[in-house]
């Protein structure tokens, strides 16, 4: 339903998107996750056709958002950041007018009167934009985003600035709309992906790091395993065991606590196996291990992890990418150099012909 391929977008020396790829199926809520000033905002406005994209393409159900403009933008509904709301309309104003504006062929009331039951707007259909909450108003952005039943729909930080209240009854929104329509929604907000995404795509510095399905993005990043562990033994004593312990990296002692237990969280290094080798270390002191839990990680810890991991790895390819250059501009100077003195010396000799004949 939406595909983009290779898309790079450039702001004079700044590249905001740098050569992305990826596809959303018909059906999907696919969340694109990312810092402020990832990229996100700029890859949904080349989405909308509002921008143009340096390189690259994307296609809306098989349009080019480019070369077929007119065809794509029909199967898009688009809630920007800031909702496009006149606040001097009454809702039923503005709907009929967007309904206007998209030359929509369903029949208006019916339809206007569908989408009012779907983002709860019914009982200030009469009102003006002006005197709504911001609740509502986003309601009613959603709301033209809806006209004319488009297949796709966008959604650009569509919580931002409401109250929790409201975040929740926008979520659902979102969730309900999921059913009939392809979804893609911007956001820096962690909660929102996992509350109402299928997928999700994670972009850093204009480039993807990460692109998998919500209960699988763990698999994403290579991270210390966690487990939260109950040992009942000296406290200070196992914390200095589990700090010493080779393999494991961190150790934490946690709240809970099981009779004589106590509670404690565990990090192992990557790729060590380090249950088998704490077993045999609390049975030799004569600790008893009555507990051992593997912990997933949240979603915070994975956002971080892979956003720490690409700036560290851009900022090594800037590092390359400056040696290499000032690698070529010494080069470049030696040979200039030479290519001088080669000259100065040919020039030499020919005047001392010169010379010769004067004499």
């Amino acid at each position: 339903m939406i595909k983009i391929d290779h898309l790079v977008k450039n702001y004079g020396p700044n590249c905001a998107v740098d050569d992305i790829s990826f596809e959303v199926k018909k059906g999907e809520i696919v969340g694109l996750l990312g810092p402020n000033g990832a990229g996100k905002s700029t890859t949904m406005n080349i989405l909308t056709g509002y921008l143009s994209a340096t390189s690259g393409s994307v296609s809306i159900a098989g349009y080019d958002v480019l070369f077929d403009p007119l065809e794509a933008k029909k199967h898009i509904g688009y809630l920007p950041e800031q909702p496009p709301l006149y606040l001097d309309m009454t809702v039923e104003e503005y709907l009929i007018f967007n309904y206007n504006l998209k030359n929509c062929k369903l029949n208006r009331d019916k339809h206007l009167a569908e989408i009012c039951e779907i983002v709860k707007i019914g009982d200030v259909y009469k009102r003006l934009i002006k005197n709504l909450s911001k609740g509502y108003r986003q309601r009613v952005g959603i709301a033209q985003a809806l006209i004319g039943s488009p297949e796709v729909i966008i959604f650009d930080e569509p919580t931002v600035g409401l109250d929790p209240k409201q975040i929740i009854e926008v979520r659902n929104l979102i969730r309900t709309l999921g059913r009939d329509h392809t979804v893609i929604l911007s956001t820096h907000i962690l909660q929102e992906v996992q509350a109402v995404c299928d997928r999700i795509v994670i972009i850093n510095k204009g480039r993807i790091v990460a692109d998998e399905l919500t209960e699988n993005i763990t698999r994403a990043v290579e991270n210390n395993r966690r487990f939260n562990v109950k040992i009942c033994g000296p406290q200070k004593e196992v914390m200095a065991m589990l700090k010493a312990k080779p393999g494991i990296v961190r150790a934490e002692l946690l709240s809970g606590r099981d009779g004589d237990a106590y509670c404690y969280m565990i990090e192992s290094e990557v790729g060590v196996d380090i249950r088998k080798s704490l077993f045999y270390t609390l049975a030799e002191k004569k600790w008893a291990l009555v507990g051992m839990e593997a912990v997933g990680m949240s979603l915070e810890d994975i956002f971080i992890t892979i956003v720490d991991q690409t700036s560290e790895k851009r900022r090594y390819e800037r590092r390359d990418s400056k040696a290499r250059r000032a690698q070529k501009t010494s080069v470049e100077s030696e040979v200039a150099k030479s290519m001088l003195s080669k000259t100065e010396k040919k020039t030499s000799e020919f005047s001392g012909l010169f010379d010769d004949d004067a004499k």
